[in-house]
Parts: structure tokens; sequence; C-alpha cells
């Protein structure tokens, strides 16, 4: 989460990343990672220091189905934001 969160404070030096709607897909995937830390780790991980006891919980179906509308208005907003630069 830190390392993610160092790239997306780190993209404005880059030139290609400075656009706002860079950061704001980046963000959208920095809290993924946070969400994905504490859940991911402490619930459904086993191990040494995680609540989750003995076998790891599977992955529940609205997980998949969060990510993948994430990831299909991430295209159409991009798909929207280029069709309109190319009009203006």
């Amino acid at each position: 989460s830190i390392l993610f969160y160092a790239f997306i404070l780190h993209m404005r030096i880059i030139p290609k990343m400075q656009g706002l709607f860079a950061y704001n897909f980046a963000t959208i995937f920095g809290l993924g990672s946070v969400v994905m830390t504490y859940y991911g780790v402490n619930y459904y991980l086993s191990g040494l220091h995680s609540y989750a006891a003995g076998d790891p919980v599977p992955i529940p179906q609205w997980v998949y189905i969060v990510i993948t509308s994430i990831l299909i208005i991430s295209i159409l907003a991009f798909w929207k934001k280029r069709m309109h630069n190319i009009t203006t």
C-alpha cells in the first residue's frame, strides 16, 4: 500500500502521467490496494498474525463483480475522454 501510494504521489514528476485522469485512475487502484491489505491480510489469508484461523476463506463472488465493474467503468471513461479530446 505504501509503495503504491508513493508511486501515485510521484506520478506528478513523470510527464506522461501528469493528467488528472491518470491521477484519478491510479487513486482508485490505490484505494483497492489499501482495502486488500486490510481485509485480505487480516481476514482472508491465514497466518500467524491474521484473524483467519485455519483454512483460508474463499473470495466472495461480489469481489470479482466489483473489480470487473471498476475496470469497465475506467475503460469507458478513458474512451469517452479520448473521444472528447479528439473532437475538441
